[in-house]
């Protein structure tokens, strides 16, 4: 395995990143607790067309136990 040096301009871009001293590797953490919040609420209230993630989420997942159910029922 070759090991390579990090990228100058992508570690200077991260040492731009505030709390490096504070937080040390866990300064992003922050930011992605934010993003992931930000995606969740997306999936939920933005509507595509006619329906959100969760609405065909919902679909899909009541489609499964039907066809289980039928599966199931037919096995008998």
């Amino acid at each position: 395995m070759i090991l390579r040096k990090p990228n100058r301009t992508i570690s200077g871009l991260l040492d731009l990143w505030p709390g490096k001293r504070l937080l040390g590797v866990y300064r992003f953490l922050p930011f992605f607790f934010v993003m992931g919040a930000g995606m969740e609420w997306f999936m939920i209230n933005v509507r595509l067309g006619r329906e959100t993630f969760y609405d065909v989420y919902r679909r899909k997942q009541a489609e499964r136990q039907y066809e289980a159910a039928a599966t199931e029922e037919s096995n008998n």
